[in-house]
């Protein structure tokens, strides 16, 4: 019976509501996280979904956390009326992307699972790491001269917010384990979710910062970077 799609309309509807309602995303954001969460569902069922409210869940609750604390180091990426769909498909839409290739290729299902948990957890490991590391950070430096920084600054990390995004991707991976079995793919998930959340820093570093390419864009790159490694990590290692 769970594994009934019968569930999936009202979780998404949920969803759609409190995000909605909450001003956590726009109403044209809400429904495209909708579109997302139903291709993912198709490829990864309530585990994929489960990721992805986790995600959500994880990445609101650091942004609202102290938010006071966090309005004179760092720019806020929420507008008033919540994140916007390039905001919503800049963190899933490398996940999305995993989602229609197993729909198309069912025989990369083995590849493109992992993938797409790989995907949340870079973007999860990079939400907390960053709204939770302005909080809890003590010392702050840029990713490529290791040079003290500013908070908050494209680049810029903290050793206390990049454990805080290892526990992030650990808890992705803790689903997706949960989900669809206990095996390396575990260690995977979490490797490659830290090395993205850190090349999202060195893209924030290099590019963002010049004014190069913009915020999305980084978030995007982040993911995706994720995804790819973990393939990597299957092929040389499984």
């Amino acid at each position: 019976m769970f594994n009934s799609a019968i569930f999936l309309p009202i979780i998404v509807m949920a969803g759609m509501a409190y995000s909605i309602l909450a001003k956590k995303l726009t109403v044209l954001a809400a429904c495209t996280g909708a579109i997302l969460a139903c291709f993912i569902y198709d490829a990864a069922g309530y585990t994929g979904v489960a990721m992805m409210t986790a995600f959500f869940i994880l990445g609101s609750a650091a942004t609202s956390w102290q938010r006071h604390k966090k309005m004179a180091s760092a720019t806020i990426t929420e507008t008033k009326r919540g994140r916007t769909v390039l905001q919503v498909l800049a963190n899933a839409g490398a996940a999305g992307i995993a989602a229609a290739l197993i729909y198309f290729y069912p025989s990369l299902a083995d590849f493109m699972l992992p993938a797409m948990a790989a995907t949340f957890a870079s973007a999860t490991a990079d939400t907390l790491s960053s709204e939770l590391g302005m909080i809890y950070g003590k010392r702050f430096f840029n990713i490529i001269s290791f040079r003290p920084d500013r908070c908050g600054m494209d680049g810029v990390i903290s050793l206390e917010g990049t454990l805080i995004g290892i526990a992030g991707s650990g808890i992705i991976a803790t689903i997706y384990a949960l989900g669809l079995g206990w095996n390396m793919d575990f260690c995977f998930i979490v490797i490659a979710g830290t090395i993205g959340n850190l090349t999202d820093s060195i893209l924030g570093a290099l590019l963002e910062r010049k004014g190069i390419i913009g915020n999305n864009m980084v978030n995007f790159l982040n993911t995706l970077t994720a995804a790819l490694l973990l393939s990597v990590m299957k092929m040389l290692f499984i």
